[in-house]
């Protein structure tokens, strides 16, 4: 459950944003916990970067950023995003580059996204320690959250306009941040070893790192897309991986070593974008068996889509695990058991912002049609989310008690107050949305 808390590369333009002006001080309290502890961890984290992040530009002009931290299945810190983006920024004005290759170094996993597993050790060091301030409305004074959430978002936003070829081997576990680090790339090469999954709602967040973008994209308008983020549904075939868009290619893991070869000794014209395709197109290969998404899309239409509300859902997938057609019935029971690890409030939130995510792709006139929109609302709702007692229990039932058995408040879909979701979206104040 590492793929959570995963927010970090900056922006000089926002960070100015925040602290030109001066911030009113938080005073000392033992419910800014998290907050002193991200500070710590990154800290911590500052030194180990360069080994864990790093970056060469070969002779014909491929610029390689390796993922080397194999321990942590690639868990990026503040640190690590900050040190990937400054890559980014500079190959992108070099005209020595001509594409960026993304790998790992091992094959267990590209990235599992956020490794919170040091700031759970410090709360159980002392579990009268709060998680999390419980203040966060339109006056934000959380400096130390909000940079951790502008730094990644904009990471994401730079991927998904990156001008030369941006190559992402999601070879292995490539889960929450990992997602928003590949998933937006231009060219998504997948392997019979990738598995993805956005599994925020067991711990009280929300599949965030414009996943919802993603969905709305895939086929079934916006529904598989739902699916996959209320239920945290693991994706493990390279067929539904293809079919919902998180990957361009398939290529087997053996192919890799080669591919990368080739890639290091290609001779690049004007058009690296049309050298890279036609190079890809020689590695790619047809999945083996059928996208099964594909299979029970009618399913997954008629209990996730954009105009069910969670609770609808839930009644729908009821009413399947009694279909008589036994597989129908086994992916019923299966979407229930996933949506039965979700905070309640977290499922309705996920819901409401899938849905209108989905509802307005393709309306250019609409903000949530872009990318860069999607991830200045989802900057609102992590904010809000994050600072929500059912992060401080999912933590606590999944990293520190491991009890697996979390207090939701509120515990039951019938109980969310949907004002109370609606006030999520919410804008921040005048110096507090994200700036990309």
């Amino acid at each position: 459950m590492r793929a959570l808390f995963s927010r970090i590369p900056i922006s000089t333009a926002t960070t100015a944003t925040f602290f030109s002006s001066p911030a009113k001080p938080l005073a000392p309290s033992p419910n800014l916990a998290p907050l002193r502890l991200v500070r710590r961890f990154s800290a911590m984290a500052a030194a180990a970067a360069e080994e864990f992040v790093k970056g060469r530009v070969f002779p014909n002009g491929v610029a390689v950023i390796t993922l080397d931290r194999p321990k942590a299945l690639n868990a990026m810190n503040l640190e690590m995003d900050l040190r990937y983006k400054a890559f980014l920024d500079d190959w992108e004005t070099n005209p020595n580059v001509k594409c960026v290759l993304v790998e790992s170094s091992s094959s267990r996993a590209f990235s599992a996204g956020m490794d919170i597993k040091g700031v759970a050790a410090e709360i159980q060091k002392d579990k009268s320690t709060s998680l999390v301030q419980k203040r966060l409305a339109n006056d934000c004074t959380m400096p130390e959250i909000m940079e951790v959430f502008t730094a990644e978002y904009s990471l994401i936003c730079k991927i998904h306009e990156y001008a030369k070829p941006y190559i992402c081997l999601m070879d292995g576990v490539t889960m929450g941040f990992g997602i928003g680090l590949s998933g937006h790339g231009r060219y998504r090469i997948i392997t019979e070893r990738t598995l993805m999954a956005m599994p925020e709602n067991a711990i009280g967040l929300f599949p965030d790192v414009g996943f919802a973008y993603i969905g709305a994209k895939a086929p079934g308008g916006g529904a598989v897309g739902a699916y996959l983020g209320m239920t945290g549904k693991r994706i493990s075939s390279p067929a539904d991986a293809l079919f919902i868009g998180l990957g361009t290619h398939y290529v087997p893991s053996g192919d890799l070593g080669s591919l990368k070869e080739s890639l290091l000794s290609a001779n690049f014209t004007a058009d690296p974008h049309k050298d890279v395709e036609s190079l890809l197109t020689g590695y790619k290969k047809e999945p083996e068996s059928v996208p099964q998404l594909e299979k029970r899309l009618p399913d997954i239409i008629s209990s996730f889509g954009a105009d069910k509300s969670a609770a609808e859902s839930v009644e729908e997938l009821k009413k399947c695990s009694q279909s008589g057609d036994t597989e129908v019935a086994e992916w019923a029971n299966d979407a229930l058991a996933g949506l039965k690890k979700g905070a309640p409030f977290s499922l309705c939130l996920t819901q409401k912002h899938f849905s209108r995510v989905a509802s307005s792709y393709g309306n250019n006139e609409n903000h949530l049609s872009k990318l860069v929109g999607v991830m200045k609302l989802e900057y609102r709702i992590a904010l809000r989310s994050s600072v929500r007692d059912d992060f401080v229990e999912g933590v606590r039932a999944v990293l520190v008690d491991k009890d697996q058995n979390p207090k939701w408040n509120p515990a039951t879909l019938e109980d969310v107050n949907m004002d109370e979701v609606e006030s999520i979206f919410e804008p921040l104040g005048a110096d507090a949305e994200l700036n990309v």
